[in-house]
C-alpha cells in the first residue's frame, strides 16, 4: 500500500504533503530530522492520509493536492475527511 499524507508543523502550523509506501517509517525521519525540506520545522504531526495501491497513482494525487496552492483547500480536505 501507498501513501499520500499531510504533516503539519506544531512550531508554526505549515503543511507539508508527501507521498510514500511506509507512512510510519517516513513520519519517524521527518520527526528525525533526515528530511531536509521539514527539518527546520520539527516536530510534525500526521493530519491527513490516503491509500493508494500504486506509488504512481499516490504521486499522481500528491502532485494534485500541491498545485491546490491555497491552504483553505488543504485545511478544507484534513476537516472533512479524518484519518
Amino acid at each position: 500500500m501507498f501513501y499520500v499524507y499531510i504533516l503539519k508543523s506544531k512550531i508554526n502550523g505549515a503543511y507539508y504533503i508527501g507521498s510514500c509506501e511506509n507512512i510510519e517509517k517516513r513520519l519517524f525521519q521527518h520527526n528525525d530530522g533526515l528530511v531536509l525540506s521539514t527539518k527546520r520545522y520539527l516536530p510534525w504531526g500526521l493530519v491527513y492520509k490516503e491509500a493508494y495501491d500504486t506509488l504512481s497513482k499516490a504521486r499522481r494525487r500528491e502532485k494534485q493536492i500541491k498545485s491546490w496552492k491555497r491552504r483553505k483547500a488543504i485545511e478544507h480536505l484534513i476537516k472533512h475527511f479524518k484519518i
